[in-house]
């Protein structure tokens, strides 16, 4: 080969700097925020094989932010908390073009808050739970940062001091915890806020509504009110089956457990007991017969008194007792005229009273005629309960209201007022009798009161603007303005977002959406809605609606990065796992249900597994074949009508793996011959041996080793195994150069063989090639012509470090016979060496130049050498 002739490649080695170079970038920096530099590691010129979230500045190796912000819950999803979140970065660096490997350290910053999956949340506490009794909340936050970011604390607001919540620190479980007793009689139902914020620097939080309905149990049992003692008066002509008075007594309990029972003492009389008879379920008192016709004989003028004592009885609870006392008076005599004198307010003989006033004087009432010739009385002659009562002063009768009056029970009474005649009137003549009128007025005594206790409602997402939701239906028990009723949304939805969405019409009550609703921002919205009289004071009333809001197909897919990219090595198993390729669709239901496949399938054998949302490699793969592959994913939901779509871009490195053994480019043979001049001066590079390797860095690094010499005129079987001493020439392990070591000497002419093991240095065990280097020294530069090669090696050099354990002891077996069979093969090869030199000279005078011969193999220019078990040779390119 021409010595001008000189073959060059440039090798683009990979340099793995994984723990040398760091660089720790926040989360979400915007562009062009220096975050660190690679110039102080390595020498310029840098370049970033991918520039999509950050880049460099080619002279001074200065790292930056692009406009594509690093978020790293979205990099590293599935990333402990205690954990680092590492994206590895690519960059060629250097004149040599190196591929270097740094770590890019995404920190977290609080740029998430709390988020609570369901806003509402729902608890059953019997009002007998012990004080400091816990209870499991399962609706717990959830925060996507890390460390004190993502850190929770909780508390309670609008508890009102009876609960409190506790974090169970080890397993981070929620409890909530009782601190005062419940009384559901007092309050059934309490409604909280649990906050939950997080420990960042500035911190972040989310709240969920707590509704803790407190369940009954027996406690309580039933009572009579203080005035609930009543006084009845009935007259001889009461009918029989008619009510003489009703008891009422109650019981704060629910269910069972408010159930009540009456029931006549023990004590009551027998005649008691013949009179009256007693519902125990209603607590009506009835008259048992005609009273005229059994007991009117039994009456004085003056009359009779029976005392009704009537018990209430409850589950597990003692009895509560009331009296009735009913006056049982003779039949009266008539009389005509009754005067009658108007206190109270009244128009046209009718009197007008406001409800609610306590017991009032109403009128004046005044017997006939001289009251000293007349012997009589006043009664009242009204069925049931009356809410008047007759007093006698002075001999005149005051009329007057036992108990205010309630609008809404009754308006108007007719109160009949009827004179009972004496004991020397006969006992048919007829009762005079005077109605009085009395009117009750109506005062606003009443709130409106919904017909519904809470109102709910499903719309869908994107709804147009006004569309109406439902109509709230209060109604008020008074009249009047008393009784209209307007509608308005009020606190604690009666906000400017509140007022945004939604609009009430005040005078129907109709709801409607004022703006489209967008499911993702929130999926339940809850109003309250007060419903107001027009009375003065106006009283008010509220309810609750809970608006729903259904998912419509309206995002696509979303890929946590557009742009993936892996690192995997070229040995990967088939089915590996390349890397995660995270999806998410934020609609919900079949509509956030997403599949991902690749549009360009045929690129390379990577399949996407749908199950665990990655990406597999389904074939060997060659990376001296092909580094890269460049694949686009394509993902769909399963929303209706129409299905939405994504696409992102996955780049897979390929990592080399010492897989290709070094191949010989000069000399091109093993038969190649070199002549070299006995002038040629000490250190003169008289050749140079080239080899490539398709690895890459440090697999591809090769050197040179003189595995055996065989200088002129010795054996096959006397190679100097490696001894520089036996041959003028040396190699230079790293550039391959052949040089001359010493001076040549007359003994150093004839032919040298050099067998040269090619190593490169791949991990953990290194690839081999062989080739032969032939120099002849000659007096001339004629050219040098080589027919055949050594036959064989010795046993030795067939061995590597790669051979195996086991066939290493049989060596050491042999190690003693061999070394001394070496030491007497040296010693004849010394004398044998002093004769041939003799006879060479004198050969040499008579003929010059005369090529040697070489017993050897004529193979194709190759020869074999056994080495770790495998055959290796110079690859001609």
């Amino acid at each position: 080969m021409a010595e001008g002739n000189v073959l060059v490649t440039v090798h683009l080695r990979q340099i793995l700097c994984y723990g040398s170079v760091r660089i720790s970038v926040p989360e979400e920096q915007e562009a062009g925020v220096r975050v660190g530099s690679i110039g102080s590691t390595f020498p310029p010129l840098y370049q970033l094989l991918t520039q999509f979230y950050l880049r460099v500045d080619q002279e001074t190796g200065d790292v930056y932010t692009t406009d594509n912000r690093m978020d790293r819950e979205a990099l590293c999803p599935d990333q402990p908390q205690a954990g680092e979140c590492i994206v590895p970065h690519d960059a060629i660096v250097g004149p040599e073009a190196e591929l270097v490997k740094f770590m890019v350290v995404v920190e977290d910053i609080n740029d998430h808050a709390p988020h609570f999956d369901n806003t509402e949340m729902h608890l059953s506490v019997s009002e007998d739970v012990a004080v400091g009794t816990s209870f499991l909340l399962d609706d717990q936050a959830e925060d996507r940062d890390m460390g004190r970011n993502g850190r929770l604390q909780y508390h309670l607001e609008g508890a009102g001091g009876f609960f409190s919540v506790t974090v169970e620190e080890e397993a981070a479980i929620l409890f909530l915890v009782v601190r005062q007793g419940l009384d559901r009689e007092k309050q059934d139902l309490h409604e909280m806020t649990v906050v939950a914020t997080d420990c960042g620097s500035t911190p972040l939080s989310a709240t969920a509504t707590l509704f803790i309905k407190v369940t009954d149990v027996n406690d309580n049992c039933p009572e009579f009110t203080l005035d609930s003692t009543q006084k009845v008066v009935i007259t001889a002509d009461t009918p029989r089956d008619t009510v003489v008075a009703r008891v009422r007594a109650t019981d704060l309990d629910l269910g069972p457990n408010a159930a009540i029972t009456y029931s006549l003492s023990p004590k009551v009389s027998e005649r008691a007991r013949e009179l009256f008879s007693l519902d125990s379920h209603t607590g009506l008192i009835n008259l048992r017969g005609d009273f005229r016709d059994c007991h009117s004989d039994s009456v004085s003028d003056r009359g009779e008194e029976v005392v009704l004592k009537v018990l209430a009885s409850g589950p597990h609870c003692p009895p509560a007792d009331t009296q009735v006392t009913v006056s049982l008076l003779p039949a009266p005599y008539q009389e005509n005229g009754i005067k009658i004198r108007f206190i109270a307010e009244h128009q046209n003989q009718t009197i007008v009273l406001q409800e609610n006033q306590p017991p009032t004087v109403l009128a004046l009432l005044e017997l006939p005629g001289d009251t000293s010739s007349v012997r009589g009385s006043l009664s009242l002659s009204i069925e049931g309960e009356v809410p008047f009562s007759l007093s006698l002063q002075n001999g005149k009768y005051l009329l007057s209201t036992s108990k205010p009056l309630d609008y809404e029970v009754k308006s108007e009474y007719h109160v009949s007022v009827v004179m009972r005649g004496g004991v020397e009137e006969p006992a048919a003549q007829g009762f005079p009798r005077r109605v009085i009128q009395v009117r009750v007025v109506d005062v606003n005594d009443n709130a409106p009161q919904f017909l519904q206790s809470h109102y709910m409602i499903d719309i869908e997402e994107n709804n147009p603007p006004g569309v109406s939701l439902l109509r709230v239906r209060a109604q008020d028990a008074d009249s009047g303005q008393n009784g209209q009723v307007t509608y308005k949304l009020g606190r604690p939805s009666h906000t400017a977002a509140a007022i945004a969405l939604y609009r009430i019409d005040q005078n129907t009550g109709q709801l409607t959406v004022s703006v489209p609703l967008d499911r993702e921002q929130q999926d339940v919205h809850r109003l309250t809605v007060v419903a107001r009289d027009n009375g003065f004071p106006p009283l008010e009333s509220s309810v609750m609606v809970t608006i729903t809001v259904l998912d419509q197909n309206d995002n696509a897919p979303v890929f946590l990065t557009p742009h993936f990219i892996f690192f995997i090595p070229e040995n990967i198993p088939p089915l590996s796992r390349v890397g995660k390729v995270g999806v998410s669709d934020v609609d919900a239901g079949l509509n956030g249900e997403v599949e991902v496949r690749m549009v360009n399938s045929s690129v390379g054998p990577f399949v996407i597994d749908n199950a665990q949302g990655t990406l597999r490699c389904m074939a060997d793969i060659d990376r001296e074949k092909q580094d890269r592959y460049e694949l686009d994913l394509f993902a769909t939901d399963n929303g209706r009508p129409s299905p939405l779509t994504s696409i992102a871009r996955v780049t897979v490195f390929i990592e080399d793996v010492n897989d290709n053994q070094p191949q010989v480019i000069l000399p091109s043979s093993n038969l190649s011959c070199l002549t070299v001049s006995t002038g040629t001066t000490t250190g003169t590079m008289v050749t140079k041996i080239y080899a490539i390797d398709k690895d890459s860095g440090l697999n591809s690094e090769i050197t040179y080793t003189i595995a055996a010499r065989e200088p002129p005129g010795t054996s096959p079987s006397s190679h100097h195994h490696g001894d520089s001493s036996s041959s003028p020439f040396q190699l230079d392990a790293r550039s391959g150069n052949v040089t001359l070591a010493q001076r040549l000497m007359g003994k150093d002419l004839g032919m040298h063989h050099l067998f040269i093991v090619v190593t490169d240095g791949g991990k953990p065990a290194p690839l081999h090639t062989t080739v032969w280097v032939n120099l002849l020294v000659n007096d001339t530069l004629e050219p040098c012509h080589l027919d055949t090669m050594p036959r064989s090696l010795p046993y030795r050099l067939a061995q590597t470090p790669s051979e195996t354990p086991s066939e290493m002891p049989v060596c050491d077996r042999h190690a003693q016979l061999i070394l001394l069979l070496g030491l007497g093969m040296m010693v004849a090869s010394l004398c044998l060496f002093l004769v041939t030199v003799v006879l060479y000279m004198k050969q040499r005078k008579t003929s010059r130049g005369e090529p040697q011969q070489r017993r050897g193999i004529n193979e194709e220019n190759q020869i074999p050498l056994r080495i770790s078990e495998r055959y290796y040779s110079g690859e001609e390119l």
